[in-house]
């Protein structure tokens, strides 16, 4: 693609953020990993806007939460953002590392189960923890799994954050009509698969989330019911000291309806994250009450319709 003015910017902060990588992985991996939790905590956090974003989506959500929990929240959520990214850029580092964590829960014997058979496994997991620490530990165990990821608006950044991606772990999938191919493709040939639950989607269907509707998909459960995957959630849930993780894998959800599954993932995301509340990604804009309002006025208009 032809490089154009208004690609400027982009390319501008790529370059930032490609050399600020480069020179964090000149430093020890618990050093780095520490310091780039701080410098998004104090620096990244207030520029990007995510202290007021954590903040309205928690007066939104939680509106009796104390003060001192939301600035606590504020600081803590944006520190586990900036060790996320620094691990997963640290490859071969953070694989070994994410490789020496407890693996804990019923899952994982599931999981097994469903390799020595040949039959598919669909993972869901949220923008909590780490998430790529279940995907980095689960391959050390000798499970073949793929990854859907979106592509960031920013293509210049996108393209070395997709390498670093693919480092921990091949194969990923883009989100788009070839990666999805590819990715069924998989799957049917009794891959591993990873999806998050938490994203917002415009064609999904609303499903509580800390008690605020939230447009929720229904792929997940909709590629175990097709393939008659084994679908269970899993977890990177991040150590006091901010290095160490549990690898928890949940029970398998048993198959019904797509969305019946789906609300069952929902909930234990709900419950893990409340058990964690710095560690689910606040920043995320996971609800959005004009588009929650948009969808339902078409709806009643449509009922209403002759």
């Amino acid at each position: 693609m032809a490089f154009r003015r208004k690609d400027i910017p982009d390319y501008a902060v790529n370059l930032l953020a490609r050399g600020t990588l480069g020179v964090m992985a000149l430093l020890p991996y618990r050093t780095r990993v520490s310091l780039f939790g701080r410098i998004f905590e104090h620096i990244v956090a207030p520029i990007a806007g995510w202290r007021k974003r954590v903040r309205d989506n928690l007066a939104y959500v939680m509106p009796d939460i104390p003060e001192a929990e939301v600035k606590r929240l504020t600081r803590a959520v944006a520190n586990n953002a900036g060790r996320s990214l620094i691990e997963i850029y640290s490859g071969q580092e953070f694989k070994d590392h994410a490789a020496k964590m407890p693996i804990t829960g019923p899952g994982l014997a599931a999981m097994e189960d469903a390799r020595a058979s040949g039959r598919p496994v669909v993972l869901v997991t949220g923008h909590f923890g780490n998430y790529d620490a279940p995907r980095a530990a689960l391959i050390d165990q000798g499970f073949n799994i793929g990854a859907l990821y979106r592509p960031m608006s920013n293509r210049f950044f996108n393209d070395h954050y997709v390498k670093s991606v693919a480092e921990i772990g091949k194969p990923i999938f883009p989100s788009s009509r070839k990666g999805q191919v590819e990715m069924m493709r998989f799957l049917r040939g009794g891959g591993v698969l990873g999806f998050f639950i938490d994203n917002h989607t415009s064609s999904g269907v609303e499903m509580d989330f800390f008690d605020k509707p939230a447009m929720t998909s229904l792929s997940a459960a909709v590629m175990a019911l097709k393939y008659n995957a084994l679908l269970l959630p899993v977890w990177g849930i991040r150590g006091d000291d901010g290095f160490s993780f549990e690898i928890r894998t949940g029970e398998p959800v048993q198959h019904s309806d797509p969305e019946t599954m789906l609300r069952a993932l929902n909930v234990e995301l709900e419950a893990i994250t409340r058990d964690h509340m710095d560690q689910w990604f606040w920043i995320h804009r996971r609800w959005k009450p004009e588009i929650i309002e948009q969808v339902q006025r078409r709806r009643a208009a449509a009922k209403t319709d002759p």
